[in-house]
């Protein structure tokens, strides 16, 4: 018999937790005994629904190898984790970042995050960017998508541009290269170069199709005024995806996609999914966007389509709210600036969605001109949409932290495969948390400060993160890539 699943009448479920698989707690260890003994912890796996309390977990170099209601014996050298009151979770995958940077992944780890994938902007050259990376030695692991704008851009297809057939048939093959050097998906910026064409979407999407990867969309739209709303914007890629067979995950779709909008795009995205298309969506728990103010998004005409005005955007970093002549000043700068424009309701609708996981948009850089979603966004969702607001329960948003990210990637990643699940034979990438005290503390008026609550982070065995801080000499990150023939 299943040995946790026979004493679970003596422990204290959290859940049901009647599906969990024999992988996920098998009791095996290490020839070498154990590295690091995490005890009495809430252990939470949401792949298998595995929640109970007074749980021991056994780490033996960088890997998970054992999960027991029993005492682990430790040995000499061993660390022990005291976990009484803490949550054990999978380390926190990051699908919607940036290129880590030495500043900005520490806040990252701070925030429970171990996996920091760019699927939004992304790599250009993804053979030179995973060499770079590699190099560099983030805390956190990392991987990115092949990003097409910028491949676009660099062959001078300005964002109000077409891109010519011809144009197109190099697009594809630089994507099929990318990919081969080890990106995860493609990732498409549609809103931030306007012209791009139904013809170039189609051409990744059958890339995506034949590699196995997804099209990460920025849709075309984010908002509902005419000509060109959010829910055109979600059939648009929906099209895409049942013409060439795609799988499509649509970034931020609290922002770009579903602002005032959020029921009717998922309402879409369900029939999507009934209609056979594989398509996912994430989203950031604040009722905020923030973007550059050289962008498309703030073309003419952007105070009647997110129904806002100047004295609703902040500077990134600072206490200044706009004026039309300071937008002006900032908009030559290129500066970020907050838009107070998502409907609370909307972000809360969007969290509740069992299509719709985490991803948090943000890499803090120390120029600070960014969105607090960079430092505090899992924190966020931990404390103020499930302790405090009761939004969704924890294990609903551990596994869009986790599970939900790795699932869509996996499938072309096996390095991904052991990410996203507390079971023996996975990567120790574990968070502990304290459920009662867990919230961000970023804010658009100083984005760098350190959430709250995370008490231990654990990468690839390592602690990078325990209560008396970060350990930044712990840089314990590994490359995330795709594996196509």
């Amino acid at each position: 018999a299943n040995p946790l699943v026979t004493r679970a009448a003596t422990e204290t479920p959290e859940t049901d937790a009647t599906t969990t698989p024999a992988s996920a707690i098998s009791p095996v260890s290490g020839p070498e005994g154990f590295d690091i003994i995490i005890e009495g912890a809430r252990a939470i796996d949401p792949e298998s629904g595995f929640d109970f309390r007074g749980v021991n977990i056994g780490i033996t170099g960088s890997t998970i190898t054992k999960i027991s209601f029993d005492e682990i014996e430790p040995s000499q050298d061993t660390t022990i984790i005291d976990a009484t009151g803490l949550v054990a979770s999978p380390g926190f995958v990051d699908i919607l970042s940036y290129n880590p940077n030495s500043y900005g992944s520490w806040y990252k780890i701070a925030d429970g995050v171990t996996t920091n994938l760019a699927m939004h902007g992304g790599a250009k050259y993804p053979r030179s960017w995973y060499s770079r990376y590699t190099k560099a030695r983030p805390p956190v692991n990392f991987g990115a998508g092949y990003f097409y704008n910028s491949a676009r851009l660099g062959l001078g297809i300005g964002p109000y541009k077409k891109a010519t057939p011809a144009q197109i048939e190099q697009l594809t093959e630089k994507a099929r290269a990318g990919l081969r050097a080890g990106a995860l998906g493609i990732g498409m910026s549609i809103e931030y170069a306007p012209a791009m064409s139904y013809a170039e979407i189609t051409a990744m999407g059958r890339v995506a199709a034949e590699t196995g990867v997804p099209v990460f969309f920025h849709l075309r739209h984010s908002d509902m005024e005419l000509p060109g709303t959010n829910t055109d914007a979600v059939v648009e890629v929906i099209k895409m995806a049942l013409e060439t067979g795609a799988a499509i995950h649509i970034d931020h779709l609290n922002s770009t996609g579903g602002t005032f909008s959020i029921e009717d795009s998922l309402a879409i995205i369900e029939t999507a999914i009934e209609a056979g298309v594989d398509i996912t969506a994430c989203t950031y728990p604040y009722p905020f966007w923030a973007t550059y103010l050289n962008s498309a998004r703030f073309a003419k005409g952007w105070q009647k389509k997110f129904r806002i005005g100047y004295s609703d955007l902040q500077l990134g970093g600072t206490t200044e709210m706009l004026t039309p002549d300071s937008f002006k000043k900032y908009q030559q700068l290129g500066k970020l600036a907050v838009a107070y424009a998502i409907p609370e309701e909307e972000v809360a609708f969007a969290l509740r969605s069992p299509r719709v996981m985490l991803g948090s948009d943000g890499m803090l850089s120390s120029s600070l001109n960014h969105h607090p979603r960079a430092a505090g966004a899992y924190a966020r969702t931990l404390g103020h949409y499930v302790r405090e607001k009761k939004t969704l329960s924890l294990i609903e948003a551990l596994r869009k932290m986790t599970i939900m990210p790795v699932k869509r990637l996996e499938a072309r990643s096996p390095a991904l495969a052991l990410k996203g699940r507390l079971q023996v034979g996975k990567d120790a990438d574990i968070v502990l948390f304290n459920p009662e005290t867990v919230i961000d503390k970023a804010t658009v008026e100083k984005p760098n400060q350190y959430s709250t609550g995370i008490e231990y982070v654990i990468v690839n065995g390592q602690i990078a993160k325990d209560p008396k801080g970060l350990k930044m000499k712990v840089r314990a990150g590994k490359a995330i890539r795709s594996e196509i023939e």
